[in-house]
């Protein structure tokens, strides 16, 4: 079969991802299925399920992926539009051997990509490259495939709702924010208890209103705004791919993705008391000290979803989450990061509180004072080469630090993070503290590190 080579800039740490007619085009998206075709027939399967969100590049994706991998001689179920975790599902009760997602997740509207599991595990990293070198060298599998139209729509909904155990009803503002949740949204509503407002819930591949990202404050402004004209008890917003949830309170406070993880881990400790729950390095000093107050191992992971899911399997953890919004739940799931999964019960946990919102749960969590995330641009080649500067001169100061991702300093103040960022030409950083003063030295302690590897903290984005 005939070779293919690849943009240089679209495969990614964790996925694929490229700009539509400028990087990503029809043919390496076939290219695409392929060389996943040939991975998955050389590890003795040919059965791979098949979705695409709801961007407007995304049906012609699917249909090159489809035909890339007929060609290398798989059975391809497609399960159609709907958001990366019924992906997820699909691929585990269909007993498939793969599944491909054509998603651009939160990225602008004229890009895309895809994300991938293979024998029930995260394909990301070298197998992704490897994906580069099977099309560069023409190297792909052979033989007669065929597609399956096989929705898994009402089996997954049925199962999204199967969870719900709330005992008072809830009025609740949802945001789709236009991206791939909204059909399924729309369907779990009319199964839940309560009363339900969806804001942007058509699915529109342009995103007219605003950028689904709910890690973005902005973001989030059309939500906050509707739960308090509802009186709501809580609003929900979601990522363009259903993978990564946004939480405001009854008074349209933004809740982080360390907080909602507090929250679920309480509740998981009742019933499984002693068990790990991971959060990724960006995460505040607080969660840690939660889960250990409520008798649960708090461990600190890496960031990224591909990681996370991968320490879970090897740890055994129950739950998970970054401060992004992913959640992944094994307790009576299945291990992948779902938005809605996670609201479901999130949900049923607010609805078990007699004399409590999740405002007043929030408020009872210790205050830090925090940055935002701070990405500052740093050349592809220099990016990791200043985290092992700051490293090696943290060693010799003797500091107390992790450098499980990056390097994150524990002091008398708080702590800082600085690490490279797996998916751009950027260094990341944030720093928490009890006290503004305490912030001030630790972000001043920030830039010394920085300045002395040659790199200006500011400006940042």
């Amino acid at each position: 079969m005939t070779a293919h080579t690849f943009h240089p800039t679209i495969l990614r740490e964790y996925d694929i991802r490229g700009i539509v007619g400028e990087t990503l085009f029809a043919a390496d998206a076939e290219a695409i299925g392929k060389a996943f075709g040939t991975r998955m027939r050389r590890n003795g399967g040919h059965v791979v399920a098949l979705g695409w969100d709801g961007r407007l590049s995304s049906p012609e994706m699917a249909e090159a992926l489809t035909r890339g991998l007929i060609a290398s001689g798989c059975t391809v179920r497609r399960i159609g539009r709907g958001p990366t975790p019924m992906l997820y599902f699909a691929a585990k009760v269909r007993d498939a051997d793969g599944g491909i997602m054509v998603t651009g997740s939160h990225n602008p509207p004229n890009h895309n990509g895809f994300k991938m599991v293979l024998a029930g595990r995260p394909f990301f990293g070298a197998d992704i490259q490897s994906l580069g070198a099977i099309a560069f060298a023409g190297d792909f599998a052979t033989g007669e495939g065929k597609a399956i139209e096989d929705s898994v729509f009402e089996e997954y909904v049925s199962r999204l709702a199967q969870d719900y155990d709330g005992e008072r009803d809830l009025r609740v503002v949802w945001d789709c924010g236009n991206g791939a949740t909204g059909e399924v949204l729309h369907a779990l509503v009319k199964r839940l208890p309560g009363t339900h407002t969806v804001l942007f819930g058509e699915i529109d591949g342009r995103f007219p209103n605003h950028h689904p990202d709910p890690t973005e404050p902005h973001n989030l402004v059309a939500l906050q705004d509707k739960v308090l004209t509802e009186s709501a008890h809580l609003g929900i917003a979601f990522d363009g791919d259903g993978d990564r949830i946004g939480v405001v309170d009854g008074e349209g406070r933004i809740l982080y993705g360390d907080q909602i993880l507090v929250i679920l881990a309480e509740d998981l400790l009742k019933t499984q008391p002693g068990a790990t729950v991971i959060a990724d390095v960006k995460a505040s000093r607080v969660f840690f000290d939660e889960v250990r107050r409520m008798g649960g191992n708090p461990i600190m992971g890496r960031t990224g979803h591909s990681l996370i899911k991968t320490q879970m399997a090897e740890t055994g953890a129950p739950l998970a989450g970054e401060m992004s919004g992913h959640i992944f739940f094994a307790d009576r799931y299945y291990g992948f990061d779902d938005a809605l999964y996670a609201a479901i019960r999130l949900l049923g946990i607010v609805a078990r509180w007699d004399h409590m919102t999740i405002g007043q749960r929030r408020d009872h969590l210790p205050h830090m004072v925090n940055t935002p995330e701070l990405r500052f641009d740093c050349p592809e080649e220099r990016k990791f080469a200043v985290v092992a500067e700051v490293r090696a001169r943290l060693e010799a100061e003797g500091a107390d630090f992790s450098a499980i991702d990056g390097v994150r300093v524990d002091t008398m103040d708080g702590w800082w993070l600085l690490r490279a960022s797996n998916t751009q030409a950027v260094l990341v950083a944030r720093c928490e503290a009890a006290s503004p003063e305490g912030l001030k030295r630790l972000r001043r302690t920030l830039a010394d590190q920085l300045a002395a590897s040659g790199v200006s903290l500011g400006p940042t984005h």
